[in-house]
């Protein structure tokens, strides 16, 4: 095992990557909480059963499916990063696919089945670095820092911080109702935490909040903190297959560019940025960097299979890389402990909508950092960007987002005499997404 994961080459040690796979592990242990909350639609309304999901199930699809891509990670690509269900996508999914495109979750399956498809291919065949390198920087960074807003504003709804007003759509809610308090008490600890640098400071914050909420009585106590059977993938598995044929429909295809486009610079920033933070890049590229996106793309698909969202590598990685980690051992600990999280489903009755609001406000903020990143100086560039990023909450949807700023983005850079820059890929999106706003409108 020493020999396969070059221990002694990389100077680290078992107890080391044991470590690194545990702190891993609680920095992003919050997604088991949150996913099934976000996929099952839990803090919306109330909604037709027919639109959400079994919320057990997305629990047990949410942490096999972070275990199957941490292994393969792992095992095959020898990195120290993990997977799970990534946020963004997930709100995608859930707000902008099902409730608001009005698509069944069992086609919106479907969609993320194909996507992974699509991200295996492209990587086996050497298409993707042509396709990440065919969309400019800037639109990248826009993508990314909208989710942030979009993720945010979803976290103080479920606070109820922010509230709806008839006369200006949204405005600030009641801060002194119970649930309220505690999502804000929540935030202050999570903010502290993080601010100390406390690893896994989402999870233990929405650890603290859950406790203090039992303690006013504004959560109701667990009647188990263990099940002895995890909770029945039944209601999920294989729903995907069932709806490939629902897919083929203007609005399906902006679907699945969503989540292969999002998964693809989520996927690529993680990698390179965990893969430099650990010293394991040479001459600037990723060794290794054909198997890391296969592991990824294949966690994504066996995602979609058991029931969840697009899987994909996580920052968080970045902590257990803090930590010691240097192989792809760390990444088989952190796959171990979510297979051991499948007995804990319990516990999540007492994770409520103010208490994951904090962890999503606080990945809003980290995900935002990307605006430092983008030339605001060049009007033809600044333009698609900030449509880009405001549109997403605005719409309440990150397809409608991408949409604005990928239309908007050839019109600034042909009026600005820069059109011999435009790939042609960008011309083909622009036709794609102005065909989706015109299918939108009818």
């Amino acid at each position: 095992m020493k020999k396969y994961f070059e221990f002694e080459k990389l100077g680290t040690s078992y107890k080391t990557e044991s470590v690194a796979g545990l702190t891993t592990f609680l920095a992003m242990a919050y997604i088991l909480i949150v996913n099934p909350l976000m996929l099952s639609l839990a803090s919306v309304g109330d909604y037709p059963d027919a639109l959400r999901m079994d919320q057990g199930a997305v629990f047990t699809a949410t942490a096999l499916s972070a275990a199957i891509g941490c292994l393969v990670m792992g095992l095959y690509a020898k990195y120290p990063i993990a997977l799970a269900p990534g946020m963004g996508l997930n709100a995608f999914f859930g707000y902008t696919v099902v409730l608001t495109m009005g698509i069944p979750w069992q086609t919106a399956l479907a969609g993320v089945l194909v996507s992974g498809l699509i991200f295996i291919a492209l990587t086996l065949t050497g298409l993707r670095e042509k396709i990440i390198n065919s969309i400019p920087a800037e639109l990248k960074y826009a993508v990314g820092a909208g989710i942030g807003l979009f993720i945010t504003f979803i976290g103080f709804q479920n606070a109820g911080v922010i509230v709806g007003d008839d006369a200006v759509l949204v405005g600030l809610g009641d801060l002194t109702a119970g649930n309220t308090l505690l999502a804000i008490f929540g935030l202050i600890v999570t903010v502290v935490l993080m601010v100390r640098g406390f690893k896994g400071g989402i999870f233990f914050g929405i650890v603290i909040t859950a406790v203090v909420g039992m303690i006013f009585g504004l959560i109701d106590k667990p009647e188990a903190i263990v099940s002895a059977v995890p909770p029945s993938l039944e209601p999920t598995f294989g729903a995907a297959f069932a709806h490939l044929g629902d897919i083929f429909t203007i609005e399906m295809l902006v679907v699945i560019l969503t989540f292969l486009f999002v998964d693809f610079f989520d996927t690529a920033g993680t990698l390179v940025a965990v893969a430099n933070q650990a010293g394991l890049m040479k001459d600037n590229k990723l060794p290794r960097a054909g198997k890391a996106l296969f592991a990824d793309s294949t966690a994504t698909v066996a995602g979609a299979i058991l029931g969840t969202s697009t899987t994909t590598s996580y920052i968080e990685s970045s902590a257990g890389v803090a930590a010691g980690g240097r192989t792809g051992f760390a990444s088989v600990v952190t796959a171990l402990l979510f297979i051991l999280s499948l007995w804990f489903f319990p516990l999540l009755s007492v994770i409520t909508e103010p208490v994951t609001a904090p962890a999503l406000i606080i990945v809003g903020v980290l995900m935002v950092s990307a605006l430092g990143k983008i030339k605001w100086d060049n009007f033809e560039i600044a333009v698609p960007a900030f449509l880009t990023i405001i549109v997403m909450p605005l719409s309440y949807s990150i397809a409608t987002g991408i949409a604005a700023g990928f239309v908007f983005y050839p019109i600034t850079m042909i009026m600005k005499g820069r059109a011999k820059e435009i790939h042609p890929v960008m011309y083909g999106l622009f036709v794609i997404f102005i065909l989706y706003f015109v299918f939108l409108v009818e």
